[in-house]
């Protein structure tokens, strides 16, 4: 026992680290997110979903055995029900059709009308190519999916951590008043304030670090107090990430929240 209070810690090199006052500041030390490596590794990934090689696809790797996102599932069925329709969904970040495929089985005709990924240019034309289908499309921007479709839900998985102006993203999300908005995996921590950290990913997922978020619960969930009723809350980590520590120390943790236009119900 007595030795163990005295062998050192090794430090941590994978994670995430720093409170940084400004996103240029940690961008300067980050790698960014539209590398070049990532794009193609994560395409070779979901390829060998697509071509049956593999059954599930996560940050560009591949796994045999499949994990269901139960919450997604769960209030997408809920969301169709309540619509009465089949509902238009955009998957804001979805990279190359990541939740699309990992939930295919369950976006039946009376579910889903279409899935529509916005991301960033590179992957809207690699998507285009090689992954859309009669279901699956890709675009550049909200507003460019929205010239095509009646938009009824919009899904945002682990990606609003990743912006650069989050909370002035959440202003505009809201003014499009879209009818279901389902956040997933979202970096929060307990502080009084949002915490801007540097992400390092480990190596045997891809060389890259970039900015991310954590942010004050609170602050994060004013943007919708007016229009929006916050139906569910649920802790939505994957695997390996139950406890997301900042500096080796401070907590962070991910979290979902299932959120109905007050409009819905009316």
């Amino acid at each position: 026992m007595f030795k163990k209070l005295f062998v050192k810690r090794h430090k941590r090199l994978y994670g995430w680290f720093g409170d940084y006052s400004s996103w240029s500041e940690v961008a300067s030390k980050s790698t960014g997110y539209d590398a070049e490596e990532i794009l193609e590794k994560t395409k070779t990934a979901i390829l060998k979903v697509k071509n049956g090689e593999a059954v599930y696809e996560r940050d560009a790797v591949v796994f045999d055995k499949k994990e269901y996102p139960f919450p997604l599932i769960t209030f997408l069925l809920h969301s169709a029900s309540l619509n009465k329709k089949p509902l238009h969904v955009i998957d804001f970040g979805g990279s190359l059709g990541s939740t699309y495929y990992q939930i295919k089985e369950f976006l039946t005709p009376e579910v889903c009308a279409s899935w529509n990924v916005v991301e960033q240019e590179h992957y809207v034309t690699c998507g285009k190519a090689h992954f859309e289908d009669d279901v699956l499309k890709f675009y550049h921007s909200i507003a460019d999916c929205l010239k095509d479709k009646d938009v009824d839900m919009v899904v945002l998985s682990s990606v609003v951590q990743y912006l650069e102006k989050p909370h002035q993203f959440l202003e505009e999300l809201v003014g499009h008043q879209f009818k279901f908005l389902l956040f997933d995996r979202t970096g929060f921590y307990r502080g009084i304030r949002d915490r801007l950290t540097l992400q390092i990913v480990p190596p045997e997922i891809y060389s890259a670090s970039y900015p991310s978020w954590f942010f004050n619960q609170s602050l994060f969930l004013r943007h919708f107090t007016k229009h929006y009723r916050t139906v569910a809350e649920f802790t939505s980590y994957v695997k390996g990430e139950e406890h997301m520590l900042i500096d080796e120390s401070q907590s962070g943790y991910d979290k979902g929240f299932y959120l109905i236009n007050l409009s819905t119900y009316a």
